[in-house]
């Protein structure tokens, strides 16, 4: 058993945050030093890590990074909630049909799933037991983030969890914006206009840039930037209030889920004490 895994007896397995935590200096552990990071550990104040996961690629008139920025705004605002920490942003992933446009930036599959399995089992030493990826780029890269993390948790004996935001929180879309979204759509538009709106440029947008993926149709490099779930739904209209509403319903349900799955593993008492 790991040093860091000694969980403080008084631990109530009915709640996820049960043991009263210091707070800690900063919940980045890009800013953490070791030897606060080693008493935080030790304490058992922290047992959660939050891991934001995206890629480089084309978003319309978004930053070329959205899938990093998106899960990244998430990760700093659910910390403190979660009582979790939160891990370096994993930039780099594959994309696909997307690469041809400038400013794409992929690496192999193969390269990517050894250098995100390394990085998970390097946080199950340090001791964390919750692995909670908050992945901002779907497509292979989930299946390959999925298959890691189940693997990590039989292997390491920790609590792994990886959740694509715009799919859990899907049915918010339609209530904020009455229809279906896209990449770089409404919904994924309005998130990254809450977060770096001086970096969101409607005035590059035509809704000639977008379009929907046609059944028996598979166009490659396919040849627009934003790609709508359904045929006519999810363009963006840029409305600030729809963006202020949209973020802090996300990051509330985001970490509704997160929560209730820590909390049902506590119950459960799976892996304590590992």
């Amino acid at each position: 058993m790991s040093l860091f895994r000694l969980i403080p007896a008084l631990l109530v397995a009915a709640s996820p945050f049960a043991v009263e935590a210091q707070e800690p200096t900063t919940r980045q552990l890009n800013l953490l030093g070791w030897q606060e990071f080693s008493e935080i550990m030790e304490r058992g104040d922290i047992e959660t890590v939050l891991v934001p996961t995206g890629t480089l690629e084309p978003h319309g008139v978004l930053p070329n990074g959205s899938d990093n920025l998106a899960p990244q705004a998430m990760a700093a605002e659910l910390a403190p909630r979660l009582n979790a920490l939160v891990a370096p942003t994993l930039n780099y992933g594959f994309t696909g049909s997307f690469a041809a446009f400038p400013g794409n930036l992929s690496i192999s599959e193969a390269t990517y799933e050894a250098f995100v399995e390394e990085i998970f089992a390097g946080l199950a030493a340090n001791g964390f037991l919750n692995i909670i990826v908050i992945n901002g780029h779907g497509g292979g890269q989930t299946a390959v983030l999925s298959r890691v993390a189940e693997r990590i948790s039989q292997e390491h004996r920790v609590r792994t969890l990886v959740s694509n935001w715009w799919s859990a929180t899907s049915d918010i879309t339609f209530e904020v914006f009455g229809e279906d979204g896209g990449h770089a759509g409404n919904n994924e538009s309005a998130y990254i206009q809450a977060i770096a709106p001086e970096h969101v440029h409607p005035e590059r947008y035509s809704a000639d840039m977008a379009e929907a993926r046609m059944a028996g149709i598979n166009a490659y490099p396919f040849p627009s930037s934003i790609v709508l779930y359904q045929e006519g739904q999810g363009y963006p209209d840029f409305d600030p209030e729809d963006a202020a509403e949209y973020f802090e319903r996300v990051n509330e349900r985001m970490g509704d889920l997160i929560e209730d799955h820590i909390r049902r593993w506590n119950l459960a008492g799976i892996y304590r004490g590992r």
